[in-house]
């Protein structure tokens, strides 16, 4: 049996700074029962400068007027608020998350007690945020979007150097776009990706719905993260890439039905299979009467239900013998 996906809602910044929107997004996740309900950790200052332009995806979904770095002002998370959202996490009986953008923002998740760590696409080319990482000695996800293969090798052996091994490692494949158009999803690159660094690897899933991460679980993803919300139509930058509750649970659901529909890979005959086999499957009949003697032929011997007589795949050795007594229309031809 394969080893279970780690589901990981992504709520990130769709609690458009509401701390009451928070706690709902947890509860959300963990009725959906995600393993772990994520946000992101960050101070503007150090995330953006004052003049940095949105994503045109942003931009769309935002105030037009307002900077990068004034939305991301509005979207940050106090100390208190990590601190009461873990515990509300505790509560709920769901792991609590959080990507930290920056070197500090790391130090508060490692004070709070995280223990694993996610590293976002924009930061696999960030060498000091690397090898602060790295140094950990923590899990790590690394989410790969925009990233060539050489990026992300190149990221790789700075979290090596600084400490951490590739058994530590998880490699999300990721399309930065929101949403992501399907012909841009490149799914099998998740495969690629395995091939090539020999770690664990899942999917960050920016697509509309939830088919893809379903997909990406059957090629074998250990992680799946989604962005989540309350009602795609809140103002912000993710809502409407971002599934909505009864999607959530749905999505989850499927993935859990993927995990066991998978099975062990070896063929063999089911539970269920086995009480419809002689149902199923055909056994050789007499088609017409035949008399004590009489050899059987083509003529009056034919295969039909029910498969509890002698196999069809029997049929030339059958062809060679003579009836041992009288068989009526449709009885079972026996030894």
């Amino acid at each position: 049996m394969r080893q279970r996906t780690l589901i990981i809602a992504e709520a990130g910044v769709n609690h458009n700074g509401n701390f009451g929107l928070a706690k709902q997004l947890i509860d959300v996740a963990a009725e959906a029962g995600a393993d772990l309900v994520k946000f992101q950790t960050f101070n503007a200052n150090r995330q953006v400068t004052h003049t940095a332009k949105k994503a045109d995806y942003q931009t769309k979904n935002t105030d037009g007027s307002e900077t990068q770095h004034e939305m991301l002002r509005r979207l940050e998370l106090t100390h208190e608020m990590h601190k009461e959202l873990i515990a509300h996490c505790a509560w709920r009986n769901i792991g609590f998350f959080s990507t930290g953008f920056d070197i500090e923002s790391v130090d508060l998740l490692v004070s709070l007690g995280q223990h694993q760590f996610k590293i976002p696409s924009g930061e696999i080319t960030n060498l000091p945020f690397l090898r602060h990482i790295g140094r950990l000695g923590k899990p790590v996800i690394l989410s790969t979007g925009m990233a060539t293969l050489g990026e992300i090798e190149a990221a790789i052996e700075v979290l090596e150097q600084a400490g951490i091994s590739r058994s530590n490692l998880t490699l999300l494949h990721c399309t930065t776009e929101y949403p992501t158009p399907m012909a841009e999803v490149n799914l099998r690159a998740m495969q690629s990706i395995h091939s090539a660094f020999g770690v664990p690897v899942g999917y960050s899933d920016h697509t509309s719905g939830i088919e893809v991460a379903i997909a990406a679980v059957a090629l074998g993803a250990t992680v799946i993260e989604k962005h989540f919300t309350l009602d795609r139509n809140l103002p912000g930058p993710d809502h409407k890439a971002s599934l909505e509750p009864a999607e959530l649970k749905a999505m989850v659901t499927a993935i859990r039905n993927i995990e066991v529909a998978l099975g062990d890979g070896i063929k063999r005959l089911t539970p269920g299979e086995a009480k419809n086999k002689p149902v199923a499957r055909k056994s050789l009949v007499a088609s017409k009467a035949i008399k004590a003697g009489e050899l059987f032929s083509a003529l009056n011997v034919t295969a039909k239900r029910p498969g509890t007589g002698i196999s069809p795949m029997r049929w030339d050795e059958v062809m060679r013998r003579r009836a041992r007594r009288d068989f009526t229309v449709d009885e079972l031809i026996e030894e």
